[in-house]
Formats: structure tokens, sequence, C-alpha cells
């Protein structure tokens, strides 16, 4: 069992419990290694879209985060396999000052995640996945939904393809956040002809995708990111799936994992 996306007490959106009660919980789920992705600060020239700019960890706390994974490997090495890692955010036109902060601490890290969660498709920025609200505010900036999923879709491109130094993290996060609130805003159509055109990007620049159980717990996704049809053509595709909790909490942790493929991760 292997769980490559999880977050800390670094995370100001998250849960304050310590670093030590997500990896107790990791052994008793029978957890044979884990990757502590914290959301790495956003780049200093950003203004965070979210009410309380709380989207991210503090650039203050990064040290003290990677000193404390590393105790923490070291401590638990005989009964769990820990990385240290995060999930750094892909924002458009910002790529010098994310490669800046991966050039920086890059050396210090195991396993990353690349992922996008800030669009602006014209005149402001939205974290498309804090709020019904705010992603409907994002839709009427858009103009459609179907314009918006398609900013969000080259956004993933673009990720996937920009350079951001030897660093650049090698998988993509939850390539269907977009999705997140389906319940409530139907999809365009071609969404699907979307993801499967991103995959083939992902393909050939040799990337893993983040297979994201958090979806399933939240009301207005009730889907894994991505779903099982994409997940099982990513992984016909020969593109490696790595099972991720998305956990802001010890008890998120193997969130999800009853209801997607198993035989699709990549052991």
């Amino acid at each position: 069992m292997k769980d490559g996306h999880i977050h800390t007490p670094y995370c100001p959106h998250g849960s304050n419990e310590a670093l030590e009660s997500y990896i107790e919980r990791a052994i008793s789920l029978d957890y044979s290694s884990m990757t502590f992705t914290e959301h790495a600060p956003l780049p200093p020239s950003f203004t965070d879209p979210a009410p309380n700019r709380d989207s991210s960890m503090k650039m203050e706390d990064v040290n003290d985060y990677l000193e404390t994974v590393s105790r923490l490997k070291k401590a638990y090495k005989d009964d769990i396999t820990i990385h240290t890692g995060f999930e750094v955010d892909y924002i458009y036109g910002y790529e010098r000052e994310i490669e800046a902060f991966l050039d920086r601490y890059g050396p210090y890290v195991d396993d990353s995640i690349l992922s996008v969660h800030f669009l602006k498709p014209a005149n402001d920025w939205y974290c498309i996945d804090y709020s019904p609200a705010m992603f409907n505010q994002a839709i009427n900036d858009a103009g459609s939904i179907y314009n918006l999923y398609s900013l969000y879709y080259a956004q993933l491109k673009e990720s996937a393809l920009c350079d951001l130094g030897r660093y650049k993290p090698k998988r993509i996060g939850h390539m269907t956040l977009v999705k997140k609130f389906q319940q409530i805003y139907d999809p365009p159509a071609e969404w699907r002809h979307m993801a499967i055109e991103f995959l083939d990007i992902v393909k050939k620049q040799e990337l893993s995708l983040d297979y994201n159980g958090a979806g399933i717990k939240k009301e207005y996704c009730l889907e894994t990111y991505p779903p099982l049809s994409i997940a099982t053509l990513a992984s016909s595709k020969g593109i490696p799936l790595i099972y991720g909790s998305d956990a802001h909490h010890p008890d998120g942790l193997k969130q999800g994992y009853e209801t997607l493929n198993a035989k699709l991760i990549m052991k």
C-alpha cells in the first residue's frame, strides 16, 4: 500500500494533527510507503485568490517542514518508507518563480506533484476547487463552462510541457479537478476528449498521474480524479498511476481506495 499525495499540519487550510499522527495511521492501514506533498508556497508575486489566502504553506515554514519530515523518516525507517515532497502549483506566467523555488529546494525532495488549481479566464484569478460560488464566478468570467474546461486543460498541457528546470515534478496532480463541482455544474460534453488529448501529452513527456481518491468524498464530485474510464485508458497507454489519498487529516488516508481499480496502480 503506497500513498503518493498526503498533506500535513503545515497546510493552513488543513488539519493541525501532528505528522506523527499521519504516520501512525498509515502504519495501522498497512502502508508500505507514504509521500508528504505539502502545498508549496505560491510564487511571491502571485496573490492567492482564496478569501483567506490559505492555499499553500508559508515560505518561512519550508525549512522546518523539510527538517521535520527528514527526522521522522529516520525515526520510522523500520516501520514505513517516508518520502519528502511538495504539491507544486503550475501558474501560467509565473514559471520562473516556480523554477526558482524548485532549484532551491529540489535537492531535498524525493517525490513531488505538479497541479493546477488557479485559472485566470479573463479579468481575475480563481481557485477553481475552492467553492461552488468561486467556480461559478470563474465560469462567468470565462463566458461558459466549456471555455473554463478548455482553459483548465490548456493549463494542464502547459504544466506538462513547460521547462521548470531539473527538479520539475514528474507527476501530474488530480487531472480532473475541474470536475469537483460536477453535480452542480454539468461538465461540457467535450471534457472527455480534452482529458484524452492530455493523456497523450503525459505519455509523450514520460510523466505519471496522481490517481486521487479525494473526489469520492467531495459531495459534488463523487468520483476519483481521474474517473475510472480515464484511469483505465491512461494505464492502457502505459502511463503510471500513483494512488493519492490527498489527505488533509489522518482520517483521510486511504480515502477512495476501495472505489478505484487497484490493478491499475503502479506497484
